[in-house]
């Protein structure tokens, strides 16, 4: 396959952004994917997410990792700005890249998953932005893929809800608004795009609970989401060659099912299910 390393795809403060571009062989299904890199919002670079790119570019997306600036660079909300920034930067440059600019897609670890949810709920948040922002280009994306994602904060006292302490991200002085403005929770509605929430069950980091958190809204909101829970895996499994080719098979049918083709698979499932034959005639009689 093709790459391209350290292109450049925002500059703030005298200071470079890049990413990389895997680009497929042969047949390209003509969908961009992001890739952000946990860390803490301190720490971790792009190179991590490297290995899933290259899985997924096999699969015929063109992948990229992304480097964002980090907390001990820029306090938030720098780092949502940055994801922002590249959604742009691919928007105007979907030609070059051979993609369809209504076909980007997020996909997170750790605290990257965190900013692809922020990012995929809150695309017109100019709160969001680096002042001199590109808003005339739209930050909205086609789905987003959060492995292990902290998708709620809270301020004092932990919650019963497994939520993150706002301090990792915000600071000590985090206010109650702060945090809840900096949750992907707080952006759950039926517009939120397909999201795929892949998690272990023994992480000790950001408990499982927080993608049943998520799943749950996103199901009572009717927004498209699948959760697939790991049996036994810790933070960071995502890692894992094994577990990473089944995530890059799974996060390959999530898009081609609700973004791709959804009509395809719609028609498979009613050929080969008599359940869902009966659901799609009960929707049809609804609609008349």
């Amino acid at each position: 396959m093709a790459s391209e390393k350290d292109v450049t795809y925002a500059s703030t403060g005298g200071a470079d952004r890049k990413l990389d571009i895997y680009r497929p062989d042969g047949a390209s299904r003509r969908t961009a994917i992001f890739f952000f890199h946990g860390g803490g919002w301190r720490g971790g670079a792009r190179e991590m997410m490297r290995p899933i790119a290259r899985d997924m570019a096999a699969l015929g997306y063109v992948g990229m990792p992304v480097s964002y600036r980090l907390l001990g660079d820029a306090p938030f909300p720098a780092q949502i700005a940055d994801v922002r920034a590249a959604i742009r930067w691919a928007r105007t440059h979907a030609s070059d890249l051979a993609v369809d600019a209504d076909r980007i897609v997020l996909w997170g670890s750790s605290a990257g998953a965190h900013l692809s949810l922020l990012a995929a709920g809150a695309p017109n948040k100019s709160a969001f932005d680096d002042e001199g922002a590109a808003t005339g280009v739209s930050t909205s994306v086609a789905g987003v893929i959060a492995v292990h994602p902290p998708v709620e904060f809270h301020v004092g006292a932990q919650s019963s809800r497994h939520t993150t302490s706002g301090a990792a991200l915000l600071g000590e002085a985090a206010s109650a608004d702060a945090a809840r403005a900096a949750s992907p929770l707080t952006y759950v509605s039926a517009a939120f795009p397909p999201t795929l929430l892949l998690h272990g069950t023994s992480d000790r980091m950001v408990n499982h609970a927080a993608s049943e958190t998520m799943f749950a809204a996103l199901r009572a909101a009717k927004a498209p989401v699948d959760l697939r829970l790991f049996h036994g895996h810790t933070h960071g499994f995502d890692a894992i060659p094994s577990v990473r080719r089944l995530m890059a098979a799974e996060a390959d049918y999530f898009i081609d099912r609700t973004i791709l083709d959804p009509a395809k698979h719609e028609a498979e499932a009613v050929e080969h299910s008599m359940f869902a034959r009966r659901a799609a005639a009960e929707r049809a009689a609804a609609n008349q």
